[in-house]
């Protein structure tokens, strides 16, 4: 048996206290306060940096980067399980500040892990008609600067993994 490590890495701890707020406290027991420890070390989300660039006299944003779509034969090989998939998170349910914190931490680790393909599982949305904040926020995430140094190309998943309620993301190779 090995002995587990006494400290958090901090990514650890950013996905802990995500995971802590949504608990609730037993019947007769007072709540615990959570530090915000992840509001200092992540990263800022799309909509929080927007009116900052908008202001007068900021400097006009530049062209935004489109990340590339998958191509035929890599998803092919991805929707048969011939190319594995080496990691997949699950953002159903979250806030979009909670998603956007768990994808980045997410694919950072992966990233930093050599891991190239992974995949996302968004969900399709609410039942009543409209399509899912999280299943068009994740693909604009994607193509912002933050992710582009993680980010090579994505595409909606085959149907066997989640069709268009998921995405499938291959990651920059590591740079030695």
């Amino acid at each position: 048996m090995s002995k587990r490590p006494d400290k958090l890495s901090e990514d650890d701890r950013v996905l802990w206290n995500l995971v802590a707020r949504t608990a609730k406290p037993l019947k007769g027991r007072a709540a615990v306060d959570i530090p915000d420890i992840a509001a200092d070390t992540k990263p800022t989300s799309p909509q929080a940096a927007q009116p900052a660039a908008n202001a007068p006299g900021a400097a006009k944003p530049k062209a935004q980067h489109v990340t590339h779509r998958l191509d035929e034969p890599t998803l092919d090989k991805l929707a048969k399980g011939r190319l594995p998939i080496e990691g997949r998170v699950d953002l159903h349910g979250m806030t979009q500040d909670e998603a956007y914190s768990l994808l980045f931490s997410f694919l950072h680790r992966a990233h930093a892990g050599g891991v190239r393909y992974v995949l996302v599982i968004t969900g399709k949305g609410s039942s009543s008609g409209g399509d899912g904040v999280l299943r068009r926020a994740v693909p604009a995430w994607l193509s912002t600067p933050a992710f582009r140094p993680l980010v090579s190309s994505h595409d909606h998943a085959a149907r066997n993994h989640g069709g268009s309620g998921a995405l499938y993301i291959r990651l920059r190779r590591v740079r030695s």
